[in-house]
């Protein structure tokens, strides 16, 4: 096995669930992770990077995990790379993917098993996150649910009206 030179791999983490402005014990246990290693946290709006040597953040992957877990996180991500200025990009192309598939996983369900108030109830959170700030997250949403732009247009109008 080839040894890898000091700040060689990095890792991107989102720990959930996040609320942005109030990330929770289970975020700020992560990054404390990483930080107790000696290993600075980049805290982004999607994920979160940690860099160093690769055999440091193997170690602190797997405190990170334990900790997170234990003060209340539902899941974790995570992905590995050699570069961490290569790891941001795939975290806002896949942002919305990954709140969907959070959205599926709390709810137990396929999306086209989902009611209206599921529905709405997926909206509401899916705003909350920021997620119609991504271009083309209306149409995108609203194909995966199998309903109309219009439609999820009036579920963001009845959380403003609220």
């Amino acid at each position: 096995m080839a040894e890898h030179a000091e700040g060689d791999a990095a890792v991107e983490f989102l720990v959930e669930p996040f609320v942005e402005g109030d990330p929770g014990d289970h975020v700020r246990a992560a990054i404390e992770a990483f930080e107790a290693d000696g290993l600075s946290v980049d805290v982004g709006p999607f994920a979160s990077v940690a860099a160093g040597p690769s055999v440091e953040l193997a170690g602190a992957v797997g405190r990170m995990i334990e900790s997170a877990l234990e003060a209340g996180a539902t899941s974790i991500r995570i992905h590995v790379g050699r570069e961490s200025d290569t790891l941001g990009v795939s975290s806002l192309h896949g942002a919305l993917d990954g709140m969907l598939r959070s959205a599926q996983r709390d709810l137990g369900t396929a999306p086209d098993e989902w009611t209206r108030a599921d529905k709405q109830a997926v909206v509401r959170n899916l705003d909350r996150q920021g997620a119609f700030l991504l271009r083309g997250a209306v149409d995108d949403i609203a194909a995966v649910m199998g309903v109309s732009r219009i439609t999820i247009y009036n579920y963001l109008n009845a959380i403003d009206e609220s």
